[in-house]
């Protein structure tokens, strides 16, 4: 059966490039280079680090052979990258087991990370015991990565946020700036848990790192101070610290008092003065505002022409939501030209490959459109199962469209679809949820429930989709007394977010994965 609507689906996603740090829980699988070294080893880190890594292994074998902490280190990393030598994860843990017996202390955390990231519980375990081992000399980092993976629920059944911020406050408390910055964000509530949101408590923290001297910190309390919860406003702090930030060059400061002027103050001109002197000075988030601007007319003659030279500035710094935006110039008519065309497919490419699920959802849809010159159907499911597995609603309700219908190449598949539907739906996605209501009221994949499929499509026709009406009507008609109690129960229950027991929820599911998404390929203009 499709799972049932669950609004309070937790997605802990990685955290933003401002917190990212030099020693930090991983959220892909990239390797980061390793760290310099002195004494007898220095001569073969520095080898390494300069891309000579067979040369820098070789260098490093006979120290460690002789129980060098750095060495060990070094061939450890060149196991796990596969530079230098081969990519072994088994040959990575037993170098780095041997430089954390020497105390290294990157040892211990890299070879954590491949711990943490095992599916035996054991190993996991063995990674809790080292980290917990090394906060004790190193609290900070230590106490941090902690944090992440008791959130993540690496380190338990479930995530555990009590634990998650007993680690970061033991962190914090070392000074640990990075540390502060995620119980800030923690208790705005950005990684869910709305029962433990504390915008007091949040501000406390932000306060905390700004006055430490973290410039992103100051721009982030500023920005709240300006716009955030109304109780918490203070318009003289916010743009003190503002302007703390800019002097220390986080340029971010110039959103924040744009974003001020623009939707608390609701002057557009003084809004725009923000975003220009951020433009000027690099700021990718105020090319996009004032691109926008120009592009709109807001405030100021519409001139698209500016505004999409903004836009290419920010799509040369490698910005794949300016990509994204270009493309939507080029490819706004229902049959732009061939110029156009193939401009507007550049640079969705370059958006999609950014990792924008929105424009991985529209390269999908213009591959299976055919507009290329002719509909290339793995390449389009490709990019819209990885726009789905991204998050897109819009994405994951198109894919089950697919699923559903079927088209040349790709078979229907009305388990993946039903399950696509639910996940769109779980977001709040107005169609999805007419179109899992419909599947199960005909109980197509699915035993037929009238009284699930009533309350959906009454939710349905909450979230805009007028068409559902008539479902709801016939669903009805139905129904008896006893049902309409239980279909109005099941509704309550849907939109209030509540968990139904685990025997009767499928888990969320990975739809089919089609062919790898392909990258650049010569097109075939359209007619």
């Amino acid at each position: 059966m499709y799972p049932r609507l669950i609004s309070t689906l937790l997605l802990f996603t990685a955290f933003s490039a401002p917190l990212q740090a030099a020693v930090s829980l991983p959220t892909d699988n990239s390797v980061s280079m390793p760290t310099t070294a002195e004494g007898p080893a220095k001569a073969a880190m520095d080898t390494y680090k300069e891309g000579r890594h067979a040369k820098g292994v070789e260098l490093a074998t006979p120290l460690a052979e002789q129980g060098n902490a750095e060495a060990l280190y070094l061939l450890g990393f060149a196991h796990e990258s596969g530079q230098g030598a081969e990519a072994s994860k088994e040959k990575a843990l037993e170098y780095y087991r041997k430089a954390a017996v020497g105390k290294h202390k990157d040892a211990i955390y890299r070879m954590s990370f491949i711990l943490l990231a095992s599916d035996k519980e054991e190993e996991r375990d063995q990674a809790r015991q080292a980290l917990e081992n090394a906060a004790k000399d190193d609290p900070a980092v230590a106490g941090r990565i902690l944090g992440e993976a008791y959130l993540r629920g690496l380190l338990t059944p479930a995530p555990d946020p009590d634990k998650a911020v007993f680690w970061w406050d033991r962190a914090a408390t070392d000074g640990d700036i990075l540390s502060v910055l995620l119980l800030a964000r923690f208790y705005e509530g950005q990684f869910g848990f709305p029962e433990l949101k504390d915008l007091k408590q949040s501000l406390v923290n932000y306060t905390k790192a700004a006055t430490l001297g973290n410039a992103g910190a100051m721009a982030a309390l500023g920005s709240r101070l300006l716009s955030g919860d109304e109780k918490n406003r203070d318009e003289k702090k916010g743009r003190e610290w503002l302007k703390k930030a800019i002097e220390a060059k986080e340029y971010s400061a110039y959103l924040a008092l744009g974003d001020y002027e623009e939707n608390v103050k609701k002057d557009l001109k003084a809004a725009l003065a923000e975003y220009e002197r951020g433009e000027d000075a690099g700021q990718i988030d105020c090319m996009l505002r004032t691109a926008d601007f120009y592009i709109e007319g807001k405030s100021v003659e519409k001139d698209v022409d500016r505004g999409l030279v903004l836009l290419r500035k920010a799509a040369e710094a490698g910005n794949p939501i300016a990509n994204f935006r270009i493309a939507a110039q080029l490819l706004a008519t229902e049959k732009p030209e061939v110029a156009n065309l193939l401009g507007g497919y550049g640079y969705l490419l370059a958006a999609a490959n950014g990792n924008l699920p929105e424009a991985q959802n529209e390269i999908g849809l213009l591959y299976l459109s055919g507009k290329l010159g002719v509909a290339d159907t793995s390449a389009g499911i490709a990019w819209l199962t990885r726009a789905a597995q991204g998050g897109s609603a819009q994405a994951q309700n198109n894919l089950a469209t697919v699923y559903e219908r079927g088209i040349t190449g790709l078979p229907r598949n009305i388990e993946n679809a039903g399950q696509l539907y639910a996940l769109a739906a779980n977001q709040g996605h107005g169609p999805a949820t007419l179109a899992l209501a419909r599947l199960v009221y005909q109980g197509v994949g699915t035993k037929s429930d009238s009284v699930k499929a009533w309350a959906l499509a009454t939710l349905a026709v909450e979230r805009g989709q007028k068409e559902a009406d008539a479902l709801v009507t016939e669903i009805a008609t139905k129904l008896d007394e006893k049902q309409r109690v239980a279909a109005l129960k099941e509704l309550e229950t849907i939109k209030s977010g509540k968990a139904p027991e685990k025997k009767d929820v499928a888990p969320a599911p990975t739809p089919t994965a089609p062919p790898a998404a392909p990258g650049p390929k010569k097109v075939k203009p359209g007619k």
